[in-house]
């Protein structure tokens, strides 16, 4: 077998993904970690699905969204997370090129559109809060369903940039990853050209899109604030708590990713993948604690 490090291919039929790089001694006792948070998520995710699809009640914009937000976790969680388990359990690391780059597009494109859908309930939030006499009119079903298709059609189109480059630069030095999933830049490092279209654009969707978003998020945040007591705010502390557990291990992710060359490689890798599960696992634990309605629907469903 040769020698992956001095192959000379153009595109590899294959790449070869490390893990967590340096840590491959302790692949079983990370994944027990993984496992778990992986198994929260998805059950966390479809119970909230599940008591929204059974609750009459619950037929409403806010949930509709939380929806959306559940199957987006789902999508994102599961387009790495047992990839990364088969390499922990199994030793393996290969992926089909061609599967790495959809890889590389299902963790982009719902990473951003999850942000767009938090964008979207900050906006329910505003309207439910400030406006509460308009909002059966203002967010009827047909607005909601186009405010999800504007979603869904940003992240799809502004991520599709990420896979095509990436099939377009040359791979001539090596096909190993040092990385436990196929990620933008962390693929395209591997490429024997210039990738700073590639770094660049990268750097564009996380200052422009996710910019946008917070900015967004913060200006329905200080109307509200404006408008309204302490008291009626507390309805907006479940959506705040899942604007923080995305965005701040999203940043700190990419910062460290491009930036952070003094930091361990192993520790880089750990922290991109457990970024990818924090929002899965915490958003279902947090409607589930802080929403009233779906909290009373999930004792009673224990019963």
């Amino acid at each position: 077998m040769p020698d992956s490090n001095t192959t000379d291919f153009t595109n590899p039929s294959t790449f070869i993904l490390l893990g967590i790089p340096g840590l491959e001694e302790a692949s079983i006792w990370i994944s027990i970690p993984f496992c778990t948070m992986y198994t929260i998520a998805v059950l966390g995710n479809f119970t909230i699905l599940f008591i929204v699809k059974k609750e009459p009640s619950l037929h409403g914009p806010m949930f509709y969204f939380l929806c959306m937000l559940a199957v987006t976790d789902l999508v994102m969680s599961t387009s790495t997370v047992p990839k990364m388990l088969s390499i922990f359990w199994f030793n393996s690391r290969e992926i089909i090129f061609s599967a790495c780059l959809t890889q590389m597009y299902f963790v982009h494109s719902f990473s951003t559109m999850e942000s767009g859908i938090l964008v979207a309930m900050a906006f329910d939030r505003y309207v439910a809060i400030c406006n509460p006499l308009r909002y059966s009119t203002t967010l009827t079903n047909p607005v909601v369903a186009k405010i999800g298709l504007a979603v869904v059609l940003r992240s799809g189109i502004l991520t599709l940039p990420y896979p095509f480059l990436a099939r377009r630069w040359p791979y001539c030095r090596t096909n190993i990853i040092p990385h436990s999933y196929c990620g933008h830049i962390a693929v395209v490092k591997l490429a024997c050209t210039d990738i700073r279209i590639s770094s660049y654009y990268g750097l564009f969707n996380l200052f422009f899109e996710i910019g946008m978003d917070v900015f967004f998020i913060a200006v329905s945040y200080t109307l509200i604030l404006r408008d309204v007591q302490l008291k009626t705010f507390g309805t907006c502390i479940s959506h705040l708590c899942a604007i923080l557990a995305l965005y701040i291990p999203m940043f700190f992710s990419s910062i460290t990713q491009r930036f952070s060359e003094n930091v361990p490689l192993h520790l880089r890798v750990l922290i991109a993948s457990v970024y990818l599960m924090v929002p899965p696992v915490l958003h279902p634990i947090i409607y589930g604690v802080r929403t009233k309605q779906i909290r009373g629907r999930l004792l009673h469903v224990k019963i």
